[in-house]
């Protein structure tokens, strides 16, 4: 049973975090490609031109999906300490 929540937490954990983590990642890898795109037509080499962007859309995507991102992790810090108290077997 304890093996069970265990395994059932680890999981979830793995699912929670690429819920919190793949939006943002998608953004910069689409951002870091068109960049390197427009880099490889002008050749420009410019090492901020590759920087700022990303740096843009990272505080971009962090303000629109932050409140999807915390409730994400204040679901799953519930449920969390819900299995804690199963486990441990509090009166």
């Amino acid at each position: 049973m304890d093996g069970d929540l265990i395994g059932a937490s680890v999981r979830d954990a793995l699912w929670v975090a690429t819920q919190v983590g793949a939006p943002i990642l998608l953004a910069l890898l689409f951002v870091g490609l068109a960049v390197s795109i427009v880099q490889a037509l002008t050749q420009i080499q410019e090492a901020s031109l590759a920087f700022l962007p990303k740096l843009a859309v990272t505080g971009g995507a962090m303000l629109l999906l932050g409140p999807f991102m915390l409730g994400a992790l204040r679901g799953w810090t519930v449920v969390l300490m819900d299995r804690i108290v199963a486990v441990g077997g509090l009166p």
